[in-house]
């Protein structure tokens, strides 16, 4: 696993959350800008998506178990667009919520990445 990937993709998801949860704090829904946002995420989560792939397909083990690794990878990898797809359809406060609790998953699922494959 690289670390330097997890940290970066946890400091990015805890950021698109703080800045979410202040537009939620405003009272304001998502907008165009959090959307790249959350497509710089996505793309880190994706990267350590392919990355996980590839180090598995190298022979490496995840210490907990490759099913649950994968699992996690997948999961950690849709967390933020899911979340982005939610705020499309509650236009409001709510969406920029739902979309700061994503990024707080998304840290929390890095953290448990991080330890499955023996960190």
């Amino acid at each position: 696993m690289l670390v330097a990937l997890t940290i970066a993709t946890s400091v990015a998801a805890l950021a698109l959350a703080a800045w979410c949860g202040f537009a939620a704090y405003r009272d304001q829904p998502t907008k165009d800008w959090h959307f790249i946002g959350m497509g710089v995420v996505t793309l880190l989560a994706a990267v350590q998506l392919v990355a996980g792939i590839v180090q598995l397909a190298r022979g490496e083990h995840a210490e907990q178990g490759t099913v649950i690794f994968v699992a996690y990878l997948i999961g950690a990898f849709a967390c933020v667009p899911a979340a982005g797809f939610m705020s499309l359809a509650e236009r409001s406060r709510w969406g920029s919520l739902t979309v700061a609790a994503g990024g707080v998953v998304l840290a929390v699922l890095e953290v448990r990445l991080y330890d499955i494959w023996g960190g």
